[in-house]
């Protein structure tokens, strides 16, 4: 009795590969073995069992449904090969790519803070030049001109053209003289003071920015011009209570503040806004106390620089007499 040898099965696995590629087939007419065109999923997935079972049940993979190919296509005919790796170059993925998620790259922590706002006393004292005090050496009252000069030349001496200012219900002598009035209240004080010509000195003209304090920080090298417009103008010149006056000496804002306190932040940005318009510089500790009264009050307004010049035209000074000698001709 002869047998038929069996044909050699075209689904044996493959070692080495995780996905074997599979020949589907099927006995044919005259010994030999034709594929079956496969036309679906579960068609294609029949065909490999059936392929099994005629090999004397060869061990094989059955392909995934990632693996099988799309319903109706014809690459599905024949050979089943595996999926390139993942990584290659020539494999065509259907996954999505992976999303990355956007991260800030700024953090409340490393923001920068908010400048100060322009035009505010604190923006301007911020601006201010830091230097060392200078020596006292040098100054006399003298060197800022003559007392009371009527700097804006109106016919009133500067001390009158700032009572005039600052105080109320006036008796004048004439258009510049005051004879009496109210100070209400006294800005260093905070009570009221009433001004009498002649009597007692209840008030005193204060320069915000002492004379002396200006010397040491600038005015020691400036024209007479200069010095003389400083001790004349009014945005410098304050009516207020005559002994706290006094007691202030030359301080700056380091060393002495009126004990009116919810006057302070205007008396700091008066000083401010003086020492800015002339380029009068401030110590550290000045510095540092100005802005540690001006943080109370950040949006208070740098008061204006007013109308008077920086430089005041200089009185002539009279030229001596020519000598005379006795004798004769």
């Amino acid at each position: 009795m002869t047998t038929r040898p069996q044909p050699r099965s075209a689904g044996r696995q493959v070692p080495g590969l995780s996905r074997t590629a599979l020949t589907v087939a099927a006995p044919a007419r005259r010994g030999r073995f034709r594929p079956f065109r496969i036309r679906s999923r579960r068609s294609g997935a029949a065909a490999v069992v059936a392929g099994l079972m005629l090999t004397g049940g060869c061990s094989a993979v059955i392909p995934t449904s990632e693996d099988a190919p799309a319903a109706g296509s014809r690459s599905a005919a024949v050979t089943t090969t595996t999926s390139p790796r993942a990584g290659s170059s020539s494999a065509s993925s259907t996954k999505a790519p992976r999303r990355t998620r956007s991260t800030s790259t700024t953090s409340s922590s490393t923001s920068t803070p908010e400048p100060t706002g322009a035009g505010t006393a604190l923006a301007a004292a911020e601006s201010l030049g830091v230097k060392g005090r200078g020596p006292k050496t040098g100054y006399e009252r003298e060197l800022f001109g003559q007392a009371w000069f009527d700097a804006d030349r109106n016919g009133c001496d500067t001390r009158n053209d700032v009572l005039r200012r600052d105080l109320t219900a006036r008796q004048m002598k004439n258009a510049c003289k005051v004879l009496e009035g109210k100070l209400a209240p006294d800005p260093y004080t905070g009570t009221p003071i009433t001004f009498v010509y002649g009597g007692a000195s209840e008030v005193d003209i204060d320069h915000l920015v002492a004379l002396s304090d200006a010397w040491q920080k600038g005015a020691s090298r400036w024209t007479a011009g200069k010095r003389l417009a400083f001790a004349n103008d009014p945005l410098n010149l304050l009516a207020v209570d005559a002994h706290t006056n006094r007691s202030k000496g030359d301080g700056d804002t380091a060393t002495w503040l009126p004990p009116n306190r919810p006057f302070r932040c205007d008396y700091v940005a008066r000083q401010v806004a003086v020492k800015r318009k002339y380029q009068v510089s401030v110590t550290a500790a000045e510095k540092s106390a100005m802005l540690r009264v001006l943080s109370a009050c950040p949006k208070l307004t740098l008061p204006g620089a007013g109308s008077a010049p920086t430089v005041a035209a200089t009185p002539r000074t009279k030229a001596p007499a020519p000598s005379t000698t006795a004798g004769t001709p």
